[in-house]
């Protein structure tokens, strides 16, 4: 018994010690944080990395996929000057592919012509952001603009050469394959431009890699028929065994369709892997 009194006395003196400390000091709990060290960050300079970049440009959008060759100079601490050359597709916005299931023959509706562009641009991109984000990721808004060609060619063989490609049965014009009809091309001279923004990314400046997400056009002002220029006439007065289409003397009556398109724009997003210096 006295030992187990013995045991509870000193757990109490003990607990006596936590609770009335010696001394007149009073405890406190810190409540006030020590003040945060504010450094200023320097932004680098590109022109202490590198002078000089080359790049391979490869690129999807509206009108489908292209390639090109890009060169950078670095003109300012936080500029850099810009050219592009490349070849991309030339589409109209209404196009829609069809793919048939048995052969895998892709077939657009109405389309009239293929077309590629090579533009030539030239360009500034300038750093944003330079001092609040660390180099990994650079970020630039650039804006280019410079001329372009383009070459046009048949999308189908249009034998009777009136802008309508027929699919009767005793009558069949029938789709050029990527290759042909390129005898038959037109060029077309016009301009390019594109507003985008850019991510570096990467803190070694000996390597290029780079995304990018803009908006890009073209206009020629000649334009370019890229879809079918007439259709048939409907026959009103159609009977059961009678064709749809209006005839005069064996030949379809047509009217005016798809007008020539001077204006294409497509959102863009560009990848492009290459080397700095």
């Amino acid at each position: 018994m006295k030992k187990e009194l013995l045991r509870i006395s000193s757990l109490l003196f003990i607990f006596s010690l936590f609770l009335f400390p010696a001394g007149n000091d009073v405890l406190k709990a810190q409540i006030i944080e020590p003040e945060l060290e504010r450094t200023t960050r320097v932004a680098t300079k590109l022109n202490d990395h590198y002078k000089t970049g080359y790049g391979f440009n490869f690129l999807m959008n509206n009108f489908g996929f292209g390639a090109g060759f890009e060169l950078r100079r670095v003109i300012a601490p936080q500029t850099e000057f810009m050219g592009t050359i490349r070849i991309t597709g030339l589409r109209d916005a209404s196009e829609q592919t069809f793919t048939d299931f048995f052969f895998g023959q892709q077939i657009v509706p109405n389309k009239y012509q293929r077309a590629l562009a090579f533009p030539l641009m030239i360009g500034v991109r300038q750093r944003l952001f330079a001092r609040t984000i660390q180099d990994d990721f650079r970020f630039f808004l650039s804006l280019s603009a410079g001329p372009t060609a383009a070459f046009s060619y048949p999308y189908f063989q249009d034998i009777n050469n009136n802008g309508f490609r027929e699919t009767f049965v005793d009558y069949f014009e029938p789709v050029n394959d990527m290759f042909s009809g390129l005898d038959k091309g037109i060029w077309h001279w016009g301009g390019a431009g594109e507003i985008k923004l850019s991510l570096d990314i990467g803190r070694n400046f000996a390597s290029l890699s780079s995304v990018e997400f803009g908006y890009y056009f073209y206009y020629f002002p000649d334009a370019i028929q890229i879809m079918m220029p007439n259709q048939p006439v409907l026959n009103p007065n159609r009977r059961p065994g009678e064709s749809g289409f209006i005839f005069e003397n064996g030949e379809l009556v047509l009217e005016p369709f798809f007008e020539p398109q001077s204006f294409f724009g497509s959102p863009q997003i560009t990848f492009t892997f290459g080397w700095l210096r």
